[in-house]
This record gives structure tokens, C-alpha cells and sequence, in this order.
């Protein structure tokens, strides 16, 4: 038995295990571990579990040591020399003229070897520019290539549906996806309506395929023939989410009726009933009335209330009144002093 945990590395959402090496680790701790690139800093992602030695990765690498203060000092410097350095990669690559895309530069924690991914269509050489990199650098270099999907991961970026990609978010690795997947659930097949960022079948499109392909393999195929209540028609639709299909049944020589049916009227089951809401009790139940009869449906004022209101508009008359008066000898005795 084993005690494992598993570790994320900035550049990845996945997960891979290192022995803790007798370490207390939890859920968040940063840590330096001995990767297959070298001395790594990483995140803890999963709780502490215990292993047998037969359900163990091949190559388990160690975890060193708990970050501390001065690791991850080290490792701003590194990222702040990493982004630097990418334009010098950058400037190297368009004097040679090569068709790739750098996407990353990052460098392992002890700082003596720089990782460089890149995109490209085709293989390219880049043994020129290994070299001048190498004298420009002063490290070794390992250049990775990496796909249109890994770029995007990679980077970062709003999806068409306004969400942030599933692959920066959560997708620990990308599935298989096809056009198929688009058809069965009734989508444009246009390239600019199912593609992501990276150009490629977006990820979610895999994510319900399964129920719709199951749901599909209940109703009948539109354009097919089919036997309903109301007698003998041709398929024209099917609702997949509903579960519903709509059949076209000729009433005369040049006539058609579409009906609407359910998968157990078309098996000859008879349909639910749908059950009518029960009306919550003691509910007030408000009615709109309109602006020109409100005033028809006030309540008539009585003669104590119009008394009071009169009184009300008496005395703020006397008051303005003798304000007034005030006003005038005030300024009457200022002319005269004057």
C-alpha cells in the first residue's frame, strides 16, 4: 500500500499522481515535485488516497517538499522571465521563416531547461533554430509540438455559446467528435455553427450524444412509412426531446393533413392524460382594471374626511397669507430707514 496524491500544473487542467512521499499534504498545498521534465511546481488537486502496488502508475515520480516562501518567489521569476523570453522565440522564428506558432515558453523550477510549444500544419525543421535559440538562451530547449485544441487550452478563450472553453475549464482530455454527433441532434452543419475556437467539432457536442442516439433509435426515420391512428402516412419530423413525430396523411387526391404524435400512440398504447394543476387554495386573485373606470371604483368620500381636507386647505391660505404680509412691512420698514 501507497499513499498517492494527485497534482495540477498551471499549463494543464489534468491531474497526474506523485507518491507523497511521507509528506501531510491537502487539497490546495503547492509543492515542488520530481516530473518527467524535471523539478516542477505544482497544486494539490485530490485528497490523500491509499493504493496498492498493482494499481500504481508506471514511472510514479515524488513529491520534494511543500512550497515555501523562496519556491514560490522563484517561481514568479520564472514565469516573468518565461513571458520575456517568448518574444525572443518569437523573433527567431520569423527571421527563419518557419510556418509554426509559438504558444508557450516555461521553464522547469531549477531554470535550466526551457519548454517551447508550437503549432503547425505540417512537420517543420528547426534544427537552425535550435541552435540560435541556444546561444541567444543560454539553456537547453525542448521544443513540443502541440495540436489546434492544445493551443486553445492552452491560451485560454470565449466560446461561441459566451461560456469559457470547456477545455480551459474542466476537460481533462478531448474526446472523439464527429459530424454525426451534430446531425442526431438536428444542428446546421455549417462549419461556423459547430466549430470552436480552435477550428475543430466543439467538445460539447459529444457531451448528450449518447441520449440522443438512444431516443433516435425509437422513432422512425423521417421520409418512412408508417402506420398511426388516423391511418397510413409518411414521417416529416421527429421532436427528439419531446419524443414526438409528425406524420403527413393524404385525405384526398391533393390533399394532406400533418398530425402530431406521441411514441405510445404510434405503438398503439393509450396516451396520459395530463393531470390539470390543482389551483393553490386561499390565493388573492388580482384583476386588472382599466385606467378610465379606476375612477368609477373609488370609494365615496365621506363628509367628516371632505370636512377635514377643507379645514386643511383653509389654514394653509391664512398661513401663506400672513407670510406674505411679513414680507411687505419688513421690506417697508427697510425703506424707510433708509
Amino acid at each position: 500500500m501507497q499513499k498517492v496524491v494527485g497534482v495540477k500544473f498551471s499549463a494543464s487542467n489534468k491531474v497526474y499522481t506523485f507518491d507523497t512521499n511521507g509528506i501531510e499534504l491537502s487539497i490546495g498545498d503547492e509543492v515542488i515535485v520530481d516530473s518527467a521534465l524535471g523539478l516542477s511546481f505544482g497544486t494539490v488537486a485530490t485528497a490523500v488516497k491509499t493504493l496498492d502496488e498493482k494499481d500504481l502508475p508506471e514511472g510514479l515520480k515524488t513529491v520534494i517538499r511543500k512550497a515555501s516562501e523562496k519556491d514560490k518567489k522563484r517561481f514568479e521569476e520564472l514565469k516573468t522571465k518565461a513571458s520575456k523570453d517568448i518574444v525572443i522565440v518569437r523573433e527567431k522564428v520569423k527571421n527563419q521563416g518557419l510556418e509554426m506558432k509559438v504558444v508557450s515558453c516555461e521553464y522547469t523550477f531549477d531554470g535550466s531547461k526551457i519548454i517551447i510549444e508550437f503549432s503547425a500544419e505540417d512537420r517543420v525543421d528547426f534544427r537552425e533554430l535550435l541552435k540560435e535559440l541556444a546561444s541567444a538562451l543560454k539553456v537547453r530547449i525542448e521544443l513540443h509540438q502541440v495540436g489546434q485544441r492544445d493551443e486553445v487550452k492552452i491560451k485560454g478563450g470565449i466560446g461561441p455559446c459566451g461560456e469559457i472553453c470547456c477545455c480551459v475549464r474542466f476537460l481533462k482530455d478531448f474526446e472523439h467528435v464527429t459530424v454525426k454527433m451534430a446531425k442526431n441532434q438536428g444542428l446546421s452543419l455549417s462549419p461556423t455553427k459547430i466549430s470552436g475556437l480552435c477550428g475543430r467539432l466543439m467538445c460539447c457536442l459529444a457531451y448528450e450524444n449518447k441520449t440522443y442516439e438512444e431516443i433516435l433509435k425509437k422513432l422512425p426515420k423521417v421520409n418512412k412509412e408508417i402506420d398511426t391512428p388516423k391511418g397510413r402516412g409518411t414521417v416529416v419530423y421527429n421532436d427528439i426531446l419531446r419524443e414526438r413525430v409528425s406524420v403527413k396523411i393524404k385525405n384526398g387526391e391533393d390533399n394532406f393533413t400533418v398530425y402530431d404524435f406521441s411514441l405510445a400512440e404510434l405503438n398503439g398504447e393509450a396516451p396520459q392524460e395530463e393531470k390539470e394543476e390543482e389551483k393553490p387554495q386561499n390565493v388573492e386573485v388580482k384583476t386588472f382594471i382599466p385606467e378610465n373606470k379606476r375612477q368609477e371604483n373609488k370609494p365615496e368620500k365621506t363628509e367628516k374626511v371632505e370636512k377635514q381636507q377643507a379645514e386643511k386647505k383653509h389654514n394653509e391660505h391664512k398661513n401663506n397669507f400672513k407670510h406674505n404680509k411679513f414680507k411687505k412691512n419688513k421690506f417697508k420698514h427697510n425703506k424707510e430707514k433708509k
